[in-house]
Formats: C-alpha cells, sequence, structure tokens
C-alpha cells in the first residue's frame, strides 16, 4: 500500500501538539480521581486514563491523516495492530503511546507523557512528547528542529556538549540497573546521575540539561519514537549501544538497548 506523501512541517507539528495536549486534558481529569489499575498480558499496568487518552488520539490522527496508519500501545495489546508488512519502504505510519510512564502516574509524581511520532522508513522524523501534569510540550522535526511549550511561551532547544565536569547521565525512574549502566559507562567522566520517568528523559537530553541516557532494559517502539525525533531534531542521536541506527516498524515493537546522546 503506497502512502502519499505529505509535508513534515511546523504546521502537522502543531496539528500532533494539539492532538496530544487534549489527550493529557483527559488524563488529567482521570488523574483526580481514584486510580484503578488493571494488569495486561505482559503483566506492565493499564488504568482507564490509559484507553481514555487513546480514544481521543485515534480519531484525531485517522482525521489529520487519514492515509496513514496508526499503531498505538493499548490497540497492539488488543490485537488490534495494522499489517505494517502491507507498507512499502517508503511508507509512513503513527506510532502513539497515549501514557508513558502508568507507573509515574500511578505514583503520582507528575512524570508521565504522550507520546506521538510520525516514523517514515522506519525512522521517527516527527514527534510531540506532552506532559500534562507539568503543563510542557516538546515537539521535533528530525534534522530539523525542537523546541518546548511551556506556560504559552515556545521556544527552540538544542543539545550541549558534554562539559568538562563530566556528563549528567539519566536513567529511569522505574526500570533502573545501575551495575549495568556503570558498566556501559566505563570511563566516561560523569558529574552527577539523574533519574526520571517516561520519554521525559528524551527531552531532558534534547534541552540540553542532560547529557546521555542509555536505557539497558526493556522499552517498545511508541515508548521511545516521540522521544527520539525531539532529540534528532535538537541535535542529538539515538541509537544501539553499538552505534547502529534505531529503526521503527519491527515485527515485535520490541527495542534492542539504546542510548540517546547529546552533541557527539
Amino acid at each position: 500500500m503506497k502512502i502519499p506523501s505529505i509535508a513534515i512541517d511546523e504546521t502537522l507539528l502543531r496539528a500532533v501538539e494539539e492532538i496530544a495536549e487534549r489527550a493529557g486534558a483527559v488524563i488529567l481529569d482521570h488523574y483526580s480521581r481514584d486510580i484503578a489499575v488493571a494488569r495486561k498480558a505482559d503483566a506492565s499496568p493499564v488504568t482507564e486514563a490509559d484507553e481514555a487518552a487513546e480514544r481521543a488520539i485515534l480519531p484525531a490522527l485517522q482525521a489529520l491523516t487519514p492515509q496513514i496508519p496508526v499503531v498505538s500501545e493499548e490497540a497492539v495489546s488488543k490485537g488490534q495492530a495494522p499489517d505494517l508488512a502491507a507498507i512499502d519502504h517508503a511508507g509512513r505510519f503513527w506510532l502513539v503511546d497515549p501514557l508513558d510512564g502508568t507507573r509515574e502516574y500511578i505514583s503520582r509524581n507528575g512524570e508521565f507523557t504522550v507520546n506521538i511520532a510520525l516514523i517514515e522508513d522506519g525512522h521517527p522524523v516527527l514527534g510531540v512528547v506532552h506532559l500534562p501534569a507539568l503543563a510542557a510540550t516538546y515537539g521535533g522535526i528530525a534534522g530539523n528542529f525542537a523546541e518546548m511549550k511551556r506556560g504559552g511561551q515556545r521556544r527552540r532547544i538544542a543539545v550541549r556538549k558534554i562539559p568538562r565536569d563530566g556528563a549528567i547521565v539519566l536513567s529511569s525512574r522505574s526500570h533502573g540497573d545501575d551495575s549495568a549502566m556503570k558498566s556501559f559507562l566505563g570511563e566516561t567522566k560523569v558529574e552527577s546521575w539523574r533519574v526520571a520517568g517516561s520519554a521525559l528523559k528524551f527531552c531532558q537530553v534534547a534541552e540540553g540539561i542532560a547529557d546521555l541516557y542509555p536505557r539497558l532494559g526493556r522499552t517498545m517502539e511508541w515508548d521511545t519514537a516521540a522521544g527520539h525525533a525531539v532529540v534528532l531534531g535538537a541535535g542529538g542521536s539515538v541509537t544501539q549501544l553499538d552505534g547502529g541506527e534505531l529503526l521503527y516498524g519491527k515485527k515485535n515493537y520490541e527495542n534492542p538497548h539504546f542510548v540517546a546522546r547529546g552533541a557527539a
């Protein structure tokens, strides 16, 4: 199936930001209530907010780009993913995590996100990461620019070079492995370690307030694609640990281990 071309530009990015923010408002409505938690087949948690946010996002993306299929976490968990094998190598599809960081949402620490990314030929070309509880939205177009919006103010963001004092290294709040992380970093000079939840870690690298985010545990494509695009737009990189490309549209949607970096 040939997917017609669309413009990857600020107009599209703004439209996707609006969709993510509408989903964020739905999540915040649920956030103010008691949180009921169920378990999916892989034992990961799911809440009513995950599913409600997905119901807000999918029709909006289909209306925005009816020719582009959507892969979304909760739909995949129910066996409702589109057949990506039917899309040729130049095709595009959306990758959606309607509530990334469900554990952060349940613990009410605010570090959960709405992730929406556009994939082309296996690469993330546009991404939006919205943090409903922090009222912040990050967006990026790979190889072009990245930005952050908070309080109605929008500004461009960029990665930084690692300072002489050493790198600020990020790890997952809910999935950390300090021994494996230290082994991976080897002789890298580290100024400090920080923990954060969800795709916020990509955004901190993109914003130049952290330098490295190695992920040495299991992630799925919808967890990473939007943040990946934001880092690329800000001038950074996201690669497999051996330097190979981190690509999307894999059969099981599972990522290898990877590292997000600021400026080389």
